[in-house]
């Protein structure tokens, strides 16, 4: 039975936990609904379509992580090159979690990611924005150094350079043991040529 107002949290976390149950392929809008104790058409009153739907949790479940680098991008009280490597072990560790802990809702991200979703482009676009916030207060400091003429290059760069650690088609190999010193030895190189 339904308590409450219906809500598009609501929805959403009804969703995520279908999800959870019965995997991208067969969660259907009729299961959130039920579970919901609401008809489906009550649903697709707030999300027109399974895919709309879908994309939302999604976006909700990568906004978990890139709030988590905010509070990183934000403490200005470290050098930018601390920032830098506090904000990849940060994301390292998020998506490490999210593969690990959360396998059904990582599924549903990589369909999306397969798909061109543009819920998955703007995620990246935030990260990458925030990795330039910290090379532009790290050059502005004198702290660091772009070896491109252009912030927004040099923070794509420094993004993909480290895709190894966040690109959910490696997730197989970060149980590997030795992920960790290829982690560290990939961030020391790249930091190393911040470095004014």
């Amino acid at each position: 039975m339904a308590t409450g107002t219906l809500t598009p949290e609501r929805i959403l976390e009804a969703t995520e936990d279908m999800l959870r149950r019965h995997g991208a392929a067969k969660a259907t809008v009729v299961d959130v609904a039920r579970a919901l104790g609401v008809s489906h058409g009550t649903v697709y009153r707030h999300f027109r379509t399974k895919a709309e739907l879908r994309e939302a949790v999604t976006k909700r479940w990568l906004d978990r992580t890139t709030g988590e680098l905010t509070l990183v991008v934000e403490d200005r009280s470290v050098p930018s090159d601390v920032r830098l490597r506090h904000w990849f072990s940060a994301l390292f560790a998020a998506k490490r979690r999210k593969a690990g802990d959360d396998p059904e809702l990582f599924a549903t991200y990589e369909v999306l990611l397969g798909e061109s979703s543009s819920v998955v482009e703007t995620h990246i676009g935030e990260l990458v924005g925030q990795l330039e916030v910290i090379l532009e207060e790290g050059v502005q400091r004198g702290e660091l150094t772009s070896p491109l003429p252009d912030l927004a290059l040099t923070a794509r760069a420094v993004f993909d350079a480290t895709n190894r650690f966040h690109d959910p088609a490696y997730a197989p190999q970060w149980s590997s043991p030795e992920i960790d010193a290829a982690f560290t030895a990939v961030l020391d190189l790249v930091l190393r040529g911040l470095r004014p």
